[in-house]
């Protein structure tokens, strides 16, 4: 007896099939309509400011004048970030703030990373209190202790150096660099480091040739997330340096205007271009290492 074989494609589906699965994908749009439409807002909020600063960068002092404020400019104006660079001092202001951040980075990322080893993975009476101690830094505003350390840096022969700011950027950090190492260190099973001890390992190698390595993202988002508090400071930094030579780049945007009697606003538009579109590409580069460097401090293994 013969047998027919029926065989079907994909677009051989009922039609009712294929309404039933049309009007699904509808409500799912639908669904996800509002959703969609609040990050497209979001995302409009946070981009249409850089645009129209990055638009305003190019204009000449007429256009600023005498145009629309949200109108074009006629051409690009490159001189506007020769004249920051040049007569607005900005290269100055930048090497001052490497100058400042990058050993702050290095001093809190030191006593920080090794005193979040300690108080998490070792073992001793009064480390809790210790770490209580850590944290309570962190509620300290930081306009209290400014008087203060500007008196004691006054009378230590500091003042007209980046030292003051060196000290300070590391000693206001530390206390939140502690607490996220020990937090991160924290999620390191503690058997590694048993394991590591009955193997004959020291403190410091476990230290060196266990935690560091594991640790490494954790280190890296910690790192970067000082990094960027520090270089958009201002309050320190104003209080701290009492020259120009010694400005910062957030300082020296603040008093960028006076440099050239009345507002240029085509250089001050090119210099806040200049630092600003600088952080944001060093983020978007390095945003999956942050990322997972968050995610690793959050699973307890």
């Amino acid at each position: 007896m013969a047998t027919i074989t029926v065989t079907t494609t994909p677009n051989s589906r009922p039609p009712r099939d294929r309404a039933i699965r049309g009007g699904s994908r509808s409500r799912r749009f639908l669904r996800r309509l509002p959703g969609n439409i609040v990050i497209v807002v979001l995302v409009a909020i946070m981009v249409l400011p850089l645009l129209w600063l990055l638009v305003n960068s190019f204009k000449t002092q007429d256009e600023f004048l005498n145009a629309p404020t949200l109108s074009l400019p006629s051409s690009l104006n490159f001189d506007n970030y020769v004249e920051a660079w040049t007569t607005g001092n900005l290269g100055q202001y930048l090497l001052n703030s490497v100058i400042a951040v990058f050993p702050s980075l290095f001093l809190m990322l030191l006593l920080g990373i090794a005193a979040g080893f300690v108080l998490e993975v070792m073992v001793f009476r009064g480390r809790g209190a210790i770490l209580l101690i850590f944290l309570a830094g962190i509620m300290v505003p930081g306009q209290m202790i400014l008087l203060p350390l500007f008196s004691v840096y006054f009378q230590a022969g500091l003042t007209g150096t980046l030292w003051p700011l060196i000290i300070t950027y590391t000693a206001t950090g530390l206390p939140l660099t502690v607490f996220m190492m020990a937090t991160y260190f924290r999620a390191i099973p503690r058997e590694v480091f048993e394991a590591a001890t009955l193997d004959g390992a020291s403190v410091i190698r476990a230290f060196f040739s266990i935690a560091l390595p594991m640790a490494r993202n954790a280190i890296f988002t910690v790192a970067l997330v000082q990094f960027f508090f520090i270089w958009n400071d201002l309050l320190i930094a104003l209080t701290f340096t009492n020259s120009s030579s010694l400005r910062t780049v957030q300082v020296g945007l603040l008093n960028f205007t006076g440099q050239f009697g009345a507002t240029q606003y085509g250089p001050l538009f090119a210099a806040i271009c200049i630092n600003v579109f600088g952080i944001l590409a060093i983020y978007l580069v390095l945003n999956q290492r942050i990322m997972a460097g968050l995610a690793s401090g959050a699973v307890k293994g």
